[in-house]
């Protein structure tokens, strides 16, 4: 039964889509004839041609078109409803090549930087292990191995500051699993 009214919305959406493009068509028809006629100066030209852009970049993907797609991975339903699903929002929430590389591009440079977060991170703790402290530091010794040497509070923030490095290098290589949101 859901399968049959999938099928509905896809052919109604794409009637609605073919009167959008002809109705656009006609007004861009509209708007060239109307401005061959007039005589615009340069600046008034200019912003027109600047509202233009605008609208046409706004076209990209919004937030709730994405929230939309992220809803259906919380449903507890069969495959098939899923994909059902899942290709009545592809065909009412349109994605273009452009605005999905700027994504892919955008969370790649976010894992490069958090790769370069994650070893500073682990390069400072072990720095911190490795070179000798203020004096200020190194009077609170949890543990003695013997009168001049021992685990510090020191030595317990640079193990915390490299674990979280760690965390981080392991977030920035491993990518999140296809089954969990």
């Amino acid at each position: 039964m859901s399968i049959e009214n999938n099928i509905r919305k896809e052919a109604e959406n794409s009637h609605l889509v073919d009167e959008e493009k002809y109705a656009i068509d006609q007004k861009m028809d509209e708007l060239v004839s109307l401005l061959a006629k007039s005589d615009l100066d340069n600046e008034t030209v200019k912003l027109y041609k600047q509202k233009f852009d605008n609208a046409i970049s706004r076209h990209g993907i919004q937030a709730h078109q994405v929230d939309a797609f992220n809803a259906i991975g919380n449903l507890e339903v069969s495959r098939e409803e899923l994909l059902d699903e899942f290709s009545t929002l592809l065909s009412d929430h349109r994605f273009d090549s452009r605005v999905s590389k700027k994504r892919r591009i955008g969370q790649g440079l976010s894992r490069v930087v958090l790769f370069v977060i994650s070893l500073t991170m682990i390069t400072l703790g072990l720095g911190m292990i490795i070179m000798p402290a203020p004096p200020f530091f190194e009077m609170f010794t949890i543990y003695y191995f013997n009168d001049h040497d021992g685990v510090t509070i020191m030595d317990l923030i640079s193990l915390l500051v490299i674990l979280f490095g760690i965390f981080f290098l392991i977030k920035a290589i491993i990518r999140k699993p296809a089954g969990r949101n």
